[in-house]
Protein backbone atom coordinates (compact mmCIF):
# COMPACT_ATOMS: atom_id res chain seq x y z
CA UNK A 1 0.00 0.00 0.00
CA UNK A 2 1.20 3.74 -1.14
CA UNK A 3 1.89 5.91 1.91
CA UNK A 4 -0.19 9.73 1.26
CA UNK A 5 0.84 12.26 -1.54
CA UNK A 6 2.30 15.44 0.09
CA UNK A 7 2.22 18.97 -0.74
CA UNK A 8 5.48 20.64 -0.38
CA UNK A 9 3.69 23.27 1.05
CA UNK A 10 3.93 25.55 3.29
CA UNK A 11 0.87 25.66 4.70
CA UNK A 12 -1.04 28.39 6.82
CA UNK A 13 -3.28 27.81 9.84
CA UNK A 14 -4.53 30.02 12.21
CA UNK A 15 -6.33 28.33 15.19
CA UNK A 16 -8.18 30.91 17.28
CA UNK A 17 -8.21 30.82 21.29
CA UNK A 18 -10.87 29.40 22.85
CA UNK A 19 -13.24 30.23 26.47
CA UNK A 20 -14.33 26.42 27.81
CA UNK A 21 -17.17 25.70 30.61
CA UNK A 22 -17.96 29.25 30.79
CA UNK A 23 -19.83 28.77 34.13
CA UNK A 24 -22.07 25.40 34.04
CA UNK A 25 -21.58 24.10 30.99
CA UNK A 26 -18.72 22.15 32.92
CA UNK A 27 -16.74 20.09 29.96
CA UNK A 28 -18.87 20.82 27.75
CA UNK A 29 -19.39 24.04 26.74
CA UNK A 30 -16.91 26.21 25.11
CA UNK A 31 -16.76 29.20 22.38
CA UNK A 32 -13.78 30.11 19.61
CA UNK A 33 -12.43 33.63 19.98
CA UNK A 34 -11.38 35.91 17.66
CA UNK A 35 -7.40 35.94 19.01
CA UNK A 36 -5.20 33.46 16.95
CA UNK A 37 -2.22 31.81 16.77
CA UNK A 38 -0.45 31.32 13.42
CA UNK A 39 1.30 27.73 12.23
CA UNK A 40 3.28 27.28 9.27
CA UNK A 41 4.20 23.85 8.30
CA UNK A 42 5.79 22.33 5.46
CA UNK A 43 7.09 19.14 3.86
CA UNK A 44 11.11 18.91 4.56
CA UNK A 45 13.76 16.76 2.79
CA UNK A 46 14.93 15.38 6.08
CA UNK A 47 14.80 16.22 10.04
CA UNK A 48 12.66 18.63 11.83
CA UNK A 49 13.23 22.15 12.40
CA UNK A 50 11.05 24.51 14.66
CA UNK A 51 11.06 28.25 14.86
CA UNK A 52 9.11 29.92 17.59
CA UNK A 53 8.12 33.58 17.88
CA UNK A 54 5.83 35.23 20.83
CA UNK A 55 4.34 33.75 23.64
CA UNK A 56 6.38 30.83 25.22
CA UNK A 57 9.12 30.95 22.97
CA UNK A 58 11.69 30.93 25.86
CA UNK A 59 9.78 28.00 27.32
CA UNK A 60 8.77 25.57 24.58
CA UNK A 61 10.64 22.74 22.81
CA UNK A 62 11.78 23.04 19.47
CA UNK A 63 12.33 19.49 18.82
CA UNK A 64 9.39 16.47 18.79
CA UNK A 65 8.45 17.29 22.35
CA UNK A 66 6.67 20.23 21.14
CA UNK A 67 2.60 19.91 21.73
CA UNK A 68 2.23 20.94 17.71
CA UNK A 69 5.01 18.68 16.61
CA UNK A 70 3.34 15.75 18.23
CA UNK A 71 -0.20 16.48 17.35
CA UNK A 72 0.95 16.87 13.15
CA UNK A 73 2.73 13.57 13.56
CA UNK A 74 -0.49 11.86 15.24
CA UNK A 75 -2.38 13.27 12.34
CA UNK A 76 -0.31 12.05 9.56
CA UNK A 77 -0.33 8.48 11.24
CA UNK A 78 -4.02 8.81 10.58
CA UNK A 79 -3.33 10.21 7.10
CA UNK A 80 -1.33 7.20 5.85
CA UNK A 81 2.54 7.91 6.96
CA UNK A 82 4.85 10.25 7.71
CA UNK A 83 6.88 13.08 5.60
CA UNK A 84 10.78 12.68 5.17
CA UNK A 85 10.75 16.23 7.06
CA UNK A 86 9.00 18.71 8.40
CA UNK A 87 9.74 22.26 8.70
CA UNK A 88 7.41 24.50 11.47
CA UNK A 89 7.06 27.88 12.17
CA UNK A 90 4.69 29.26 15.12
CA UNK A 91 3.70 32.93 16.00
CA UNK A 92 1.86 32.47 19.50
CA UNK A 93 -0.24 35.11 20.63
CA UNK A 94 -2.50 33.33 23.02
CA UNK A 95 -1.43 33.85 26.48
CA UNK A 96 -0.15 30.07 27.43
CA UNK A 97 -1.20 28.54 31.14
CA UNK A 98 -3.98 31.53 31.55
CA UNK A 99 -7.66 29.28 30.39
CA UNK A 100 -7.50 30.61 26.71
CA UNK A 101 -7.11 27.13 25.24
CA UNK A 102 -3.35 27.82 23.93
CA UNK A 103 -2.67 23.84 23.88
CA UNK A 104 -5.50 23.20 22.36
CA UNK A 105 -4.62 25.35 19.68
CA UNK A 106 -1.42 24.12 19.20
CA UNK A 107 -2.89 20.19 19.14
CA UNK A 108 -5.94 21.40 16.31
CA UNK A 109 -3.31 23.39 14.39
CA UNK A 110 -0.74 21.01 14.26
CA UNK A 111 -3.57 18.13 12.92
CA UNK A 112 -5.57 20.55 10.66
CA UNK A 113 -2.01 21.95 9.06
CA UNK A 114 -0.77 17.79 8.49
CA UNK A 115 -4.23 17.31 7.26
CA UNK A 116 -3.98 20.22 4.75
CA UNK A 117 -0.48 18.80 3.61
CA UNK A 118 -1.78 15.35 2.49
CA UNK A 119 -3.47 15.50 -0.95
CA UNK A 120 -7.22 14.63 -0.15
CA UNK A 121 -6.48 14.45 3.60
CA UNK A 122 -10.03 16.57 4.19
CA UNK A 123 -11.91 13.30 3.04
CA UNK A 124 -8.90 10.73 5.00
CA UNK A 125 -9.29 12.58 7.91
CA UNK A 126 -12.70 14.57 7.68
CA UNK A 127 -13.92 17.18 11.12
CA UNK A 128 -15.43 14.05 13.45
CA UNK A 129 -12.12 12.23 12.57
CA UNK A 130 -10.18 15.68 13.65
CA UNK A 131 -11.85 16.23 16.62
CA UNK A 132 -11.72 12.72 17.91
CA UNK A 133 -7.37 12.90 17.09
CA UNK A 134 -7.46 16.24 18.97
CA UNK A 135 -9.41 15.58 22.26
CA UNK A 136 -7.40 11.96 22.78
CA UNK A 137 -4.35 14.32 22.54
CA UNK A 138 -5.92 17.02 24.39
CA UNK A 139 -7.31 14.73 27.05
CA UNK A 140 -11.25 16.26 26.43
CA UNK A 141 -13.03 18.09 23.99
CA UNK A 142 -14.59 21.24 25.49
CA UNK A 143 -11.69 23.41 24.07
CA UNK A 144 -10.59 21.17 20.28
CA UNK A 145 -14.20 21.87 19.96
CA UNK A 146 -15.03 25.29 19.31
CA UNK A 147 -10.98 25.28 18.53
CA UNK A 148 -11.79 23.33 15.16
CA UNK A 149 -15.11 24.22 14.28
CA UNK A 150 -15.36 27.90 15.40
CA UNK A 151 -18.45 29.48 17.19
CA UNK A 152 -20.19 28.02 20.17
CA UNK A 153 -19.81 23.96 20.87
CA UNK A 154 -21.22 21.26 23.13
CA UNK A 155 -18.82 18.60 23.04
CA UNK A 156 -19.73 15.03 24.48
CA UNK A 157 -18.15 11.48 24.40
CA UNK A 158 -20.10 8.86 22.43
CA UNK A 159 -21.71 6.37 24.62
CA UNK A 160 -20.63 3.57 22.83
CA UNK A 161 -17.25 4.33 21.26
CA UNK A 162 -16.26 6.97 24.13
CA UNK A 163 -14.64 9.41 20.88
CA UNK A 164 -15.59 12.65 20.98
CA UNK A 165 -18.45 14.45 19.37
CA UNK A 166 -19.48 18.05 19.13
CA UNK A 167 -22.29 20.11 17.92
CA UNK A 168 -21.58 23.41 16.93
CA UNK A 169 -23.86 26.47 17.53
CA UNK A 170 -23.82 30.31 15.58
CA UNK A 171 -23.61 32.96 18.83
CA UNK A 172 -26.33 35.51 18.92
CA UNK A 173 -25.49 39.14 17.82
CA UNK A 174 -25.67 40.44 21.12
CA UNK A 175 -22.83 38.32 22.76
CA UNK A 176 -19.83 40.38 23.00
CA UNK A 177 -16.84 38.39 25.22
CA UNK A 178 -14.23 40.19 27.19
CA UNK A 179 -11.48 38.64 28.63
CA UNK A 180 -9.63 39.64 31.64
CA UNK A 181 -6.06 37.84 31.76
CA UNK A 182 -3.69 37.71 34.99
CA UNK A 183 -0.19 38.19 34.32
CA UNK A 184 -0.13 34.59 36.89
CA UNK A 185 -0.30 31.58 35.10
CA UNK A 186 -2.72 28.35 36.07
CA UNK A 187 -2.63 25.10 34.87
CA UNK A 188 -5.00 22.56 34.46
CA UNK A 189 -4.21 19.75 36.40
CA UNK A 190 -3.46 21.84 39.77
CA UNK A 191 -6.89 23.42 39.27
CA UNK A 192 -8.87 19.96 38.28
CA UNK A 193 -7.09 18.66 41.96
CA UNK A 194 -8.91 20.84 43.90
CA UNK A 195 -12.62 19.24 42.31
CA UNK A 196 -14.21 17.10 44.80
CA UNK A 197 -15.55 13.60 44.02
CA UNK A 198 -18.94 14.31 44.92
CA UNK A 199 -21.44 17.26 44.77
CA UNK A 200 -24.96 17.39 46.09
CA UNK A 201 -27.59 16.52 43.97
CA UNK A 202 -29.53 19.66 44.64
CA UNK A 203 -26.15 21.57 43.02
CA UNK A 204 -26.18 19.27 39.67
CA UNK A 205 -29.60 19.58 38.98
CA UNK A 206 -29.42 23.58 39.52
CA UNK A 207 -26.40 23.24 37.07
CA UNK A 208 -28.05 21.08 34.68
CA UNK A 209 -30.87 23.79 34.40
CA UNK A 210 -28.47 26.65 33.96
CA UNK A 211 -26.40 25.12 31.79
CA UNK A 212 -29.49 24.43 29.41
CA UNK A 213 -30.15 27.81 29.78
CA UNK A 214 -26.68 28.81 28.76
CA UNK A 215 -26.94 27.71 25.48
CA UNK A 216 -30.44 29.50 24.71
CA UNK A 217 -28.52 32.26 25.83
CA UNK A 218 -25.85 32.42 23.74
CA UNK A 219 -27.64 31.38 20.68
CA UNK A 220 -30.59 33.21 20.74
CA UNK A 221 -31.17 35.34 23.97
CA UNK A 222 -28.00 37.38 25.61
CA UNK A 223 -29.83 38.75 27.61
CA UNK A 224 -30.34 35.63 29.74
CA UNK A 225 -26.35 35.73 30.31
CA UNK A 226 -26.34 36.46 34.09
CA UNK A 227 -28.64 33.89 35.24
CA UNK A 228 -27.35 31.49 32.85
CA UNK A 229 -23.60 31.40 33.97
CA UNK A 230 -24.19 30.48 37.59
CA UNK A 231 -22.08 27.95 38.30
CA UNK A 232 -22.36 25.55 41.12
CA UNK A 233 -19.80 22.75 39.83
CA UNK A 234 -16.44 23.68 39.83
CA UNK A 235 -15.49 27.04 40.10
CA UNK A 236 -15.63 28.00 44.10
CA UNK A 237 -14.02 25.00 44.47
CA UNK A 238 -11.14 26.39 42.67
CA UNK A 239 -11.12 29.59 44.27
CA UNK A 240 -7.50 28.89 46.44
CA UNK A 241 -6.15 28.40 43.21
CA UNK A 242 -7.03 31.98 41.94
CA UNK A 243 -9.05 33.96 44.36
CA UNK A 244 -8.07 37.62 42.61
CA UNK A 245 -10.16 35.80 39.56
CA UNK A 246 -12.77 34.75 41.90
CA UNK A 247 -13.25 37.76 43.25
CA UNK A 248 -13.40 39.81 40.04
CA UNK A 249 -16.13 37.09 38.49
CA UNK A 250 -18.36 38.26 41.95
CA UNK A 251 -17.24 41.89 41.69
CA UNK A 252 -18.41 41.76 37.94
CA UNK A 253 -21.67 39.72 38.76
CA UNK A 254 -22.73 42.18 41.73
CA UNK A 255 -22.66 44.88 39.30
CA UNK A 256 -24.84 42.70 37.00
CA UNK A 257 -22.17 41.96 34.28
CA UNK A 258 -22.39 37.60 33.52
CA UNK A 259 -18.43 36.54 34.92
CA UNK A 260 -17.02 33.17 34.81
CA UNK A 261 -13.67 31.92 34.78
CA UNK A 262 -12.67 31.01 31.79
CA UNK A 263 -11.44 27.34 31.26
CA UNK A 264 -9.47 26.38 33.95
CA UNK A 265 -8.50 29.73 34.77
CA UNK A 266 -7.25 32.47 35.67
CA UNK A 267 -8.77 34.49 32.88
CA UNK A 268 -11.75 35.78 33.56
CA UNK A 269 -14.51 35.84 30.87
CA UNK A 270 -17.47 38.76 31.17
CA UNK A 271 -20.10 39.05 28.66
CA UNK A 272 -20.61 43.43 28.28
CA UNK A 273 -24.19 44.56 26.74
CA UNK A 274 -22.14 46.50 23.93
CA UNK A 275 -18.96 46.31 22.25
CA UNK A 276 -16.34 47.38 24.26
CA UNK A 277 -14.42 46.73 27.49
CA UNK A 278 -14.95 50.12 29.73
CA UNK A 279 -17.84 48.69 32.01
CA UNK A 280 -15.22 45.48 33.11
CA UNK A 281 -12.18 47.25 32.87
CA UNK A 282 -13.53 49.84 35.70
CA UNK A 283 -14.49 46.91 37.68
CA UNK A 284 -11.56 45.21 37.27
CA UNK A 285 -9.15 48.04 38.07
CA UNK A 286 -11.30 48.39 40.97
CA UNK A 287 -11.17 45.01 42.71
CA UNK A 288 -7.53 43.77 41.51
CA UNK A 289 -5.66 47.03 40.23
CA UNK A 290 -5.02 48.01 37.16
CA UNK A 291 -2.04 46.20 36.36
CA UNK A 292 -3.28 42.88 37.58
CA UNK A 293 -5.64 41.93 34.81
CA UNK A 294 -4.97 43.06 30.86
CA UNK A 295 -8.67 43.86 29.84
CA UNK A 296 -9.16 42.76 26.22
CA UNK A 297 -13.33 43.35 23.81
CA UNK A 298 -13.23 40.11 21.40
CA UNK A 299 -15.77 38.54 19.06
CA UNK A 300 -16.90 35.05 19.01
CA UNK A 301 -15.40 33.29 15.92
CA UNK A 302 -17.58 32.03 13.85
CA UNK A 303 -14.98 30.12 11.53
CA UNK A 304 -12.21 27.35 13.55
CA UNK A 305 -8.69 26.94 12.60
CA UNK A 306 -8.66 27.76 9.40
CA UNK A 307 -6.08 27.02 6.04
CA UNK A 308 -5.69 30.76 5.25
CA UNK A 309 -2.51 29.46 2.29
CA UNK A 310 -1.60 26.44 1.00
Amino acid sequence: MSGPVFRGGPVTVRPPATTANIGPGYDALGAALTWYDEVELAVADTGLTVELDGEGAADLPRDEGHLLVRAARAAFDRLGGQPPGLRLRCVNTIPQARGLGSSSAAVVGGIVAARALVEGGDELLDDEAALALAAEIEGHPDNVAPCLLGGVTIAWADDVTGRARAARMEPAAGVHPVICVPALRGYTAASRGLLPADVPHAEAAANAGRAALLVRALTAAPELLLPATRDWLHQNYRRPSMPQSLDLVDALRAEGIPAVVSGAGPTVLAFSAMPGTEGVEAIATKVAGSDTFAVTALDVSTAGAAVIQR
